[in-house]
Formats: structure tokens, sequence, C-alpha cells
């Protein structure tokens, strides 16, 4: 009992210390950036209209760091994930400074996720239905493993295309993983993974207070590529080591915003025989724009959606509808309704986007593009 609350209090203490750190550091990143002129200038694509610095991710970066190295256990597995995290953030930085060709940028990607699972954090097992638990051997888990972090990284950086977006979808993802961790079994991974968790939640808050809409700075690369980066990793370092279909199945709902973004821009640029790395205004957050909605209306139904998947995600962890081989009515039928609000939502956007816009004569007269289309 006395461990719990001091493993809660440490989750509290963490996420406490992340948010003053970002609250109290952001302005003063913000200063030296528009000093070093990584700004983002008013007009072309930006819809912002004065120069806004946009180095936001190192103030997140080290409102991470620190409580991380207060509050973590600094074993070898979390030594390696803070050193991606910085490898991760230096990648960004430079990006945001001086521009990145895209194979520069997705190698610097792959090196700081192949840091992590070269430090132990990789997939080592799978629980299949009905066949069981699976060792996965390290030529299967760990690339796979590489493979999943960077694409969550990417997933994040293009999503960061309103302010407040990316940061309020990490926010609300980062405290499912933590609740869904403290649930679990008490090994050291998933107690490191809540408190990691946690920190970057405070982080996340922290920044919204100078990152929504009016925005007085932006994460830009830095930011997006360390949080997708340490959203990526805490599954693999906390959940998924409990071997748990239902684990492996939680951080795809929980990053299914995300997900789904990438995963229908990427589908529309093949189809239509395009880069995959060439920005267009097919991302949710432009396609909200395009139909009318404000940035922060956009925001806000946006974060909605990623709650009611979350919603789903923890409904699914905590009721248990089938729990030891038995169905639980009462727990079936509020699993079921947290599923289909889900949905509903899941299937009004797609209704907003795809159905709605025809009726709206503004889609057809010519948008503002976004400050970021990548």
């Amino acid at each position: 009992m006395i461990d719990t609350l001091r493993e809660h209090l440490q989750v509290l203490y963490g996420a406490g210390l992340a948010l003053v750190i970002v609250v109290l550091l952001t302005p003063a990143v913000g200063r030296v950036a528009g000093i070093l002129g990584a700004v983002d200038a008013p007009g072309g694509r930006r819809l912002n209209r004065q120069p806004i610095p946009r180095l936001g991710g190192l103030a997140l970066f080290f409102g991470i760091f620190v409580p991380a190295l207060a509050f973590l256990k600094l074993g070898h597995e979390a030594r390696g994930l803070l050193l991606g995290a910085a490898v991760a953030t230096t990648v960004g930085s430079i990006d945001d400074f001086r521009g990145l060709r895209w194979w520069g940028k997705l190698g610097g990607q792959a090196a700081a996720a192949a840091i992590p699972v070269g430090f132990g954090i990789w997939v080592h097992n799978f629980t299949f239905p009905f066949v069981g638990s699976h060792a996965l051997p390290k030529w299967v888990g760990m690339p796979a493993s590489v493979l999943w972090i960077v694409a969550i990284m990417n997933m994040l950086n293009f999503l960061d295309g309103l302010d407040g977006l990316a940061a309020g979808v990490s926010a609300i993802s980062s405290v499912t993983f933590c609740v869904i961790a403290l649930s679990l079994a008490r090994p050291p991974s998933t107690i490191q993974a809540a408190i990691l968790s946690a920190i970057v939640a405070g982080a996340c808050l922290g920044f919204l207070r100078h990152n929504f809409y009016p925005a007085r700075i932006f994460m830009g690369d830095s930011g997006a590529l360390l949080l997708g980066f340490v959203l990526a990793t805490i599954p693999l370092q906390g959940l998924l080591k409990t071997a748990s279909i239902v684990t492996l199945l939680l951080p795809l709902v929980v990053l299914a915003v995300p997900i789904l973004d990438t995963s229908f821009v990427v589908v529309r640029r093949l189809k239509y025989r395009q880069p995959i790395y060439v920005a267009d205004r097919q991302h949710l957050h432009h396609r909200f724009v395009k139909i009318g909605f404000s940035q922060r209306r956009a925001a806000v139904y946006i974060w909605a959606w990623s709650g009611t998947l979350a919603a789903a995600a923890l409904g699914e962890r905590f009721l248990r509808p089938h729990a030891h081989g038995d169905w639980r009515p009462w727990r079936t039928a509020v699993s079921a309704v947290l599923g289909v609000v889900a949905l509903a939502a899941s299937v009004y956007i797609v209704y907003l986007l795809e159905i709605a816009k025809l009726a709206n004569r503004r889609v057809r007269r010519p948008q503002p593009e976004l400050r970021k289309t990548a």
C-alpha cells in the first residue's frame, strides 16, 4: 500500500514539475528562437499574422528530461530512452533552424529510434487470441520496434498543423497511457512508463499555456519528433511487456487519430502517384479549415475525437466484459456504449469532412493555407 502511494505521488510530482518547467521556460525559449531567427514568418502557407518562434520543442525537452532525471530510476532502458529523446529533439531542432532533406530527416529519426531498441526497449512477445503468448525473435521484434517509433514520430509531426493540436492530442494520449500503466501488474517497467507518461502529460499541458490559439510559440519539428518518439516508446517499455492482447491493441486505439490521419494522406498520395514526403493540404486539420472551421474549433473537435477513443481504450482495459471466461452484462453494456460513442465520433468526423462539405459553399472558395502542411 505504501509503495503504491509513493508511486502515485511520483506520478503527480513528475507531472507537476514538468508543467511548471515548461510554463516558465517556454517564453525564454521563444525569445532565443526569435534572436536566432528560428521563426515562422507571415505569408505564403502561414496563417499567423506576425513572426512566431518555432523552437518550443526545446522547452518540452527540458520539461521532460529534468523530471525524468528526478523521478525515474535511470537503469539501462531509461538511459536509452532519454538518449534517444535527445537525438530526436536534436534532429528536429536542426530541421527547425536550417531545414533537412527528407532522407536526412528520416535517417535522423531512424537513428533516434534505434537507440532505445539497442538498450532493450523493443517488442519481445505478443499474445494472440486462441494461440497464446509467443516470443518474437530479435530479427523481427527489433526492426518492428524501430519502424513503429519512426512511424509515430512522423505521424505526430504531420498532425502538428494547428495551434495546440499536437500538444493536446499528446496530452490525452499520455494521460491514457499513464492510467493504463498504473492499472497493470507492478513490474518496474510499467511504473517507469506511468511516471514518464505523467511527465509528458504535464509538459504538454504546460506548453498549451503558450501554444493554444492564438499561439505565441510553435513546438516545431523539435517538439513534434520528441513527443512522437516518447509516445511511441512508452508502450514498448511498459505496456506491451505484459504480453496481453488488450495492451497490444490499446496503443493503436489511443494513437488512432494521428495514425488514421497519416494513413489516409499516404494512401491518397500513392493513389495519385505523389511522393509521400511532399506536403499537401489533405490532413484532417487542413480539411476542417477548408469547410470553415476556425483553428480553435478544429483543434477542439479533434481533441474531443481523440478523447472518445481514449475513453474506449480505458473502458476495454478496466471493464473487461469477458474477465475469467464469464460475461459481465453491465460491464459489457458500458464497454459497448463507450465503443459506440467512439465509433459515432469517428463517423461524425467523416460526415463533416466528406459529406457536409459538399453543401458548404465556402469549400469552393480559396482557403488560406495553414502554417504547416507536412
